[in-house]
């Protein structure tokens, strides 16, 4: 089954097309965690401020 992928890609330029596949995921990925972290640092600074801390027993 990979072996009807890999002519489609060309031989000579695969490695290069899949390092540069792989820095725009990771490129999209990155950005997408930074807006992520951006909204639960929002949300949770709001409620740690309301006295929700997790370590409580």
């Amino acid at each position: 089954m990979s072996e009807e992928t890999v002519p489609q890609q060309g031989g000579g330029g695969q490695p290069k097309g899949l390092l540069q596949q792989m820095e725009e995921l990771m490129a999209a990925l990155n950005a997408d965690l930074s807006a992520l972290d951006a909204d639960l640092q929002a949300s949770g600074a709001a409620g740690r401020g309301a006295g929700g801390e997790e370590e409580v027993r």
